[in-house]
């Protein structure tokens, strides 16, 4: 038996619940891991909430991260052994599996090697952040060295991520954050510029950074009424990925018609995860700045696996910098 943390209905924080389950046996192209490390997302707030891109099959649990230790392996596993340090990255649907749990079943394809005394905390913080950022700012239609990369809200794990992807290519990252108590921080972080926008203009401040210009790529995770503004920080031609749409209010065509030729689009790490070639890649990448300490998670707070309510009220509670995580005792 494991203890796993599962919702029956969506909602708040309030609806998670610990349970006490049998897992079973992985089967074919499955890993079982002991997990000591879980990263909490956006994505399992909203998937809880019953607002993300797909719905959950009721009773249900959640999470996309994880580290731990391999436990035993289906049929037809061979890249991953009994006994392996691993990571857990978000290539399935929650609604197939999940990592809030002191043992998970995942698919072996979904698993990363790290070395067996690397900190499983910065392993469980890792990959989603620096996937998602990889995906927007390095594959298919790259940022060049020298442009300006505008990364709303970047006090989070994807912002942070992002300043530090944007960073590696030779892009200039501007930050944003609604409250100057953060614009230190980020700055500390790597980001060239950072912009609060609960005192500042946006798109203003944008032009005077650029020259005129506007920025070329934008990743917004909030969306809603705000994303006028941001439009309105676009270069022509330029590109704005919405990934969170955290904002229950979104209207992405709003603005559009302000900036020609602007593509908007709906943005999410599962193409690269999901796609041998491409993730193989991105892991490629992602390892190599780990390892050499270009890429470092911030961890803002670590939570005890049972005290899952609280990490998620926390997290919803936008005080964060960096990522939060759950931690599992054995």
């Amino acid at each position: 038996m494991t203890r796993q943390i599962f919702f029956a209905e969506t909602g708040g924080p309030e609806v998670l619940r610990l349970r006490e389950v049998e897992l079973g046996a992985p089967g074919a192209g499955e890993a079982l891991i002991r997990v000591d490390a879980i990263g909490v997302n956006r994505s399992d707030a909203m998937f809880r909430e019953g607002r993300y891109f797909y719905s959950p099959q009721l009773p249900s649990t959640l999470g996309y991260e994880a580290a731990g230790v391999v436990e035993a392996i289906g049929e037809g596993v061979t890249d991953v052994a009994v006994g392996d340090s691993v990571a857990v990255i978000p290539a399935f649907q929650l609604t197939d599996y999940g990592t809030y749990a002191e043992r998970a079943i995942v698919p072996a394809s979904a698993l990363v090697h790290r070395a067996a005394d690397s900190d499983p905390i910065q392993a469980a913080a890792a990959w989603m952040a620096y996937i998602t950022a990889y995906g927007a700012l390095v594959e298919g239609n790259p940022v060049a060295a020298g442009d300006h990369v505008l990364l709303l809200a970047a006090s989070g794990g994807v912002g942070l991520a992002a300043i530090d992807v944007a960073n590696r290519i030779g892009a200039i990252p501007i930050a944003t954050t609604r409250s100057a108590d953060k614009e230190q921080r980020l700055l500390d972080a790597g980001a060239t510029h950072v912009i609060v926008t609960g005192e500042e203009n946006l798109s203003e401040r944008v032009r005077e950074i650029t020259g005129g210009r506007g920025v070329v790529t934008a990743m917004d995770p909030v969306g809603g009424p705000g994303i006028v503004e941001t439009i309105g920080s676009m270069a022509p031609g330029g590109r704005l990925l919405a990934f969170g749409l955290l904002d229950p209010r979104n209207d992405l065509s709003k603005g559009l018609l302000d900036v020609p030729g602007i593509e908007l689009g709906l943005y999410t790490l599962f193409p690269v995860t999901t796609d041998p070639e491409r993730r193989e890649a991105a892991i490629k990448f992602i390892d190599a700045s780990i390892a050499d300490g270009t890429f470092k998670p911030v961890i803002d707070r670590t939570f005890d696996l049972s005290e899952y309510t609280e990490a998620h009220r926390y997290m919803e509670s936008s005080a964060q910098f960096g990522k939060i995580v759950l931690t599992v005792q054995h």
